[in-house]
């Protein structure tokens, strides 16, 4: 069976080539989720295991769905500790979303535990990341290295400030911008479309556009499409999956009710 995104190009290959990418936040701890969303043809998910209660041996289960479906699957952590960023990629999670990165010094302690020598010092493993043993471990090593993504969410006017040493990192993949919190650190939470909200947006992809790094937004609807795209942003995560959801619920209910003849 082929699936929509087989090919032998990589999430960043395509992002490169100037093909866009969607993903979803996942938040609901089920593999068949995976499965549903890379049925309905996104590119990629994050596992988010920073607002949940997701476990390990479920977030092993999510990441063996993504791999049946032909989805990059990325884990948002909950905190920068060495034995969770190195069970999570034990477990062949591809990157590493980084919330709240502040300074560059958060992308250095992530990819110290993240990558092998020379790069970082992972701790060796020859389990399910790499088949088992059943191919060189030596050859694994370089091709982990070569292939692991890790991405700083930029979620506070403080990161917004410090975005242009945090993005001169050799090791960031893309930025993810975190508008909500974003909002919040400004005084005006939840008022995402602020205009201190927006100038600081624009200030953050102008730096990533600077610095050659992709530049990663959460689409709040079709306006947001518009103006990203135009920008030449290719990377949308389009909300999560317990919001998409239940508003496809909630339409449908409403739906049905009225052409029933109910308010």
């Amino acid at each position: 069976m082929k699936w929509h995104n087989d090919s032998d190009a990589t999430m960043m290959e395509r992002i490169h080539s100037g093909q866009p990418v969607f993903g979803l936040f996942v938040s609901i701890p089920h593999p068949i989720i995976i499965e549903m969303i890379g049925a309905a043809e996104y590119d990629f998910v994050i596992i988010d295991c920073e607002h949940t209660t997701t476990g390990l041996e479920v977030v092993e289960e999510m990441v063996r769905a993504a791999e049946l479906v032909g989805i990059t699957p990325l884990v948002r952590v909950a905190t920068l500790e060495r034995t969770e960023i190195l069970r999570l990629l034990d477990c062949g999670v591809k990157g590493i979303v980084i919330p709240h990165v502040e300074d560059v010094q958060q992308i250095d302690e992530v990819v110290r535990h993240a990558y092998y020598h020379p790069i970082g010092q992972r701790s060796l493993n020859s389990g399910r990341a790499g088949s088992f043993a059943k191919y060189s471990l030596q050859d694994y090593i370089v091709q982990a290295n070569e292939s692991i993504m890790i991405v700083p969410m930029i979620e506070s006017i403080a990161g917004v400030r410090a975005s242009q040493e945090i993005l001169a990192h050799p090791q960031v993949s893309f930025v993810l911008e975190g508008a909500a919190d974003l909002s919040q650190s400004l005084g005006v939470p939840w008022q995402t479309e602020h205009p201190d909200v927006q100038a600081a947006l624009a200030e953050l992809h102008h730096i990533a556009v600077q610095s050659q790094v992709p530049y990663a937004t959460v689409a709040r609807g079709e306006a947001d499409m518009v103006r990203w795209s135009r920008e030449g942003v290719r990377i949308f995560v389009l909300g999560d999956d317990r919001n998409t959801a239940f508003r496809a619920y909630w339409n449908k209910r409403n739906l049905y009710r009225t052409s029933g003849g109910w308010k």
